[in-house]
């Protein structure tokens, strides 16, 4: 695969010319792909990505249909890196436009901030009118610290933004005690229900469930927020892309559809991430007016992973999922 990372080195590699490759790329011969690393998994991982899949499906009786739980109450939260600025960056300018004049003090160490982003699914009435964005809020890993000397840019005391250097423990803690939580107490509609799950990874700077200054927060002004995290190695299991005022809601609602149809193919393959993101022209179905709120999963297939997961002894991780229990299932 290595020497076939461009027309010249296909060609070399296979002693026939660029323009020949390049002829049979037009051909349908050959096509283009770019493939992304995956995250390695274990067996275990599997069977944790597998169950925590079925956990989202609910049985409806009046269809008959195995369907995705609305997940309206569940709010997804996860941190990114971004740097200040970046070298290299690329505009469009007017011909007579001067060339811009970016600079900073060392390229090899820009500043870079980590931001905590909290979203949940956007909520529509009957009508089909927006409710809620599902946009919670995001928030800089920032602190205020005075200036200890007068410089030609600011007198001493002067109170000027930092970037938190080391994310730990406590800082996420602090982050989500105190600005997560009272930003979903004031976002929350009041028509919607107040026991709320949040879903995070697995990162080592993440606390539990059960630390008790969280549980203080979450279980004030009448809400009840309990903490969850995701599998391990299975980021395409949080719908978290940090889209925000730019984007409609339609948008993140495209989102939430996605993840659906993610766990889908999770299932088809038993827990595995060897699979492409299904395309479900999301758009032209929202314009015909088809654009389901929630995918309807094959029942035989789940039969299939649910047998699997007895055949390997994973049923004890079966007891507070429903489905099982719905499809008569033996086990």
């Amino acid at each position: 695969m290595g020497e076939r990372g461009s027309l010249h080195a296909f060609g070399e590699a296979i002693g026939v010319s660029t323009t020949t490759i390049f002829n049979w790329v037009k051909q349908g011969k050959f096509r283009s792909h770019t493939t992304a690393l995956h995250s390695s998994l274990t067996d275990e991982n599997m069977f944790n990505r597998l169950i925590f899949s079925l956990s989202k499906l609910s049985y409806d009786r009046i269809s008959n249909y195995l369907k995705f739980k609305d997940m309206g109450n569940i709010v997804h939260i996860n941190e990114k890196w971004f740097y200040i600025s970046q070298d290299g960056a690329k505009f469009f300018l007017l011909s007579e436009e001067n060339d811009p004049y970016r600079h900073c003090q060392s390229k090899s160490f820009i500043t870079k901030v980590m931001f905590m982003a909290a979203v949940s699914r956007p909520i529509y009435d009957g009508d089909g009118n927006l409710l809620f964005d599902g946009k919670i809020e995001i928030f800089p890993f920032t602190f205020q610290d005075p200036a200890k000397r007068n410089s030609k840019n600011r007198p001493a005391g002067t109170l000027e933004t930092k970037s938190v250097a080391s994310i730990n423990k406590q800082v996420t803690k602090d982050m989500l005690i105190n600005k997560v939580i009272p930003a979903i107490h004031s976002k929350w509609p009041v028509s919607m229900s107040k026991e709320i799950i949040i879903q995070q990874d697995n990162a080592k700077r993440h606390i539990k469930g059960n630390d008790l200054d969280f549980l203080m927060a979450a279980n004030s002004n009448g809400f009840n927020i309990s903490l969850t995290q995701q599998p391990p190695n299975s980021p395409d299991l949080n719908v978290l892309d940090l889209a925000w005022d730019e984007e409609p809601a339609q948008c993140l609602s495209a989102v939430w559809l996605s993840l659906q149809a993610c766990i889908l193919e999770i299932i088809k393959i038993k827990g595995h991430n060897n699979y492409k993101v299904p395309h479900l022209e999301k758009k032209a179905q929202r314009l015909a007016g088809t654009l389901p709120r929630n995918l309807v999963a094959d029942e035989v297939i789940v039969r299939e992973c649910l047998t699997h997961l007895h055949v390997n002894g994973k049923d004890a991780n079966l007891d507070e999922i429903s489905v099982p229990l719905a499809l008569n299932h033996p086990f």
